[in-house]
């Protein structure tokens, strides 16, 4: 069957009323997966519709030249496909023009980022693409083989052109994603380039983004599918739920699209959305990932299903997430807890527990180590974050293994040495403790200790 491609476009689905060929590259993303397509490449190509500029984006794929193959045979072209238990809504997609593969093709991707016309560059790398050592600092090592040389040198050809500054916008799921890639953006430039440290200090800027929409990994049943509601076959679908969110800080280097104008919300302080999220939806998915891998569960309905996993992700939220959260004017967490157990329960998404599981070393500070802290601090217990620290440390000693295939975490190796003790306080001081692998502000204390050792105890007899 014919693929999907700007000469082949399917009659009667939901579509970009642009002028696609009339429109210029604006912006460049880096890390071009299911969840860049269904969130930010969303939100432009509406954009677009609804307030116009020049903002196709050309997105770079740092290793994988998967995307690649997907979308550049069908001319950027996608589905995008909402899914509920009641509904299913389509639109094809246009804001992404190509995709780049940077390894084959570094200086292509440089010439892109120092382009005139080029103002933003946006990020989706996943916690680990930001090349950190355990203590939050930049590794040297892992950086030259990242974005950093890249974006580096586009911005030394700017400065010596005499072009304006970039806008670079994360949208990973960091605390103050925006200042720790400013953070790690100078340390690498300064390292190399102070006067380029200190001209892309004045220049650019680097906004706080809060994105939040659920998006599973594409299975080939829901390709079939969209062949068959297309009728064209559609490489690059991507499945996504109804609802989506994006939380913008205030600060532009120079253009932009208008986002606002298509629901993105454009504020003063992304903190408060931020923190909610990263500390109740995204703590909760991996409560119910480890913990709901253990209990012989595969999705993410299946485990919500599950009345004690449900209620101990409800203790997650409410009791142990919320009180460390400061809240925005009009901002009900309450609300968002209750919404978000629906959202989890949606069981057309299909959303995999161990997708969730992958990369712990690099989420679980955000998640749930700093809900620890905080708490700690006020003298509160959390015994459901303990639980799920078991969970991660039995995912640790393999026991999803068998079914799932080796650890998958950039730390694998590491936390196969810290976690091989059968002395179980031993391994979470070698993981947790002051100078541990996993840093953070959070120390168990004794009782930490015990509560984590019995549950381990009983995961592992169960």
């Amino acid at each position: 069957m014919n693929r999907l491609s700007a000469a082949a476009l399917p009659p009667g689905v939901p579509r970009f009323a642009y002028d696609r060929e009339a429109k210029r590259v604006g912006i460049v993303h880096f890390g071009i997966g299911a969840f860049t397509r269904a969130h930010q490449a969303w939100y432009t190509d509406r954009a677009m519709d609804a307030a116009g500029g020049d903002w196709l984006t050309v997105g770079v794929s740092l290793r994988s030249g998967d995307v690649a193959a997907q979308l550049n045979p069908q001319d950027g072209l996608y589905a995008l496909v909402e899914q509920s238990g009641a509904a299913t809504e389509w639109r094809v997609i246009g804001s992404v023009s190509e995709v780049i593969v940077a390894p084959r093709d570094p200086e292509r991707i440089v010439d892109l980022l120092a382009a005139p016309e080029i103002a933003v560059v946006t990020f989706t790398v996943t916690e680990k693409g930001y090349c950190r050592r355990p203590d939050g600092k930049l590794d040297p090592g892992l950086a030259e083989a990242g974005f950093y040389p890249l974006v580096a040198s586009a911005l030394a050809r700017r400065r010596s052109a005499g072009l304006a500054g970039l806008t670079l916008l994360s949208c990973d799921n960091l605390a103050e994603n925006g200042r720790t890639l400013r953070r790690l953006m100078l340390e690498y430039l300064d390292a190399r380039d102070p006067r380029l440290a200190q001209w892309t200090a004045q220049e650019c800027t680097f906004p706080c983004s809060m994105v939040d929409r659920i998006v599973p990994a594409v299975t080939a049943g829901d390709l079939d599918r969209a062949e068959q509601a297309l009728g064209l076959r559609d490489e690059g679908a991507v499945v996504t739920e109804p609802f989506s969110q994006w939380v913008i800080e205030d600060q532009f280097a120079g253009p932009r699209p208008a986002w606002e104008r298509v629901g993105a919300e454009i504020v003063a302080d992304v903190a408060p959305y931020e923190t909610a999220k990263l500390r109740m939806l995204n703590a909760a998915h991996s409560a119910l990932a480890y913990c709901g891998l253990l209990a012989g569960h595969t999705y993410v309905h299946e485990a919500v299903a599950d009345e004690r996993l449900r209620a101990l992700i409800t203790q997650l939220m409410c009791e142990e997430a919320e009180p460390t959260i400061a809240a925005a004017p009009g901002q009900d967490l309450e609300a968002y807890a209750g919404s978000l157990i629906d959202r989890f329960a949606n069981p057309a998404l299909g959303h995999r527990l161990i997708q969730i599981a992958m990369d712990g070393s690099q989420k679980l500070p955000q998640r749930w180590l700093a809900t620890l802290a905080a708490n700690q601090a006020a003298g509160r217990r959390c015994p459901a974050i303990l639980r799920g620290i078991a969970a991660w440390i039995c995912h640790l000693h393999g026991a999803n293994e068998a079914k799932y295939g080796p650890l998958s975490d950039p730390m694998a190796e590491q936390l196969a040495s810290a976690s091989r003790d059968d002395d179980i306080p031993a391994v979470v001081a070698a993981l947790f403790a002051q100078g541990g692998l996993i840093a953070s502000d959070w120390t168990p204390d004794d009782a930490d200790i015990g509560e984590i050792a019995g549950h381990v105890a009983a995961f592992e007899a169960a």
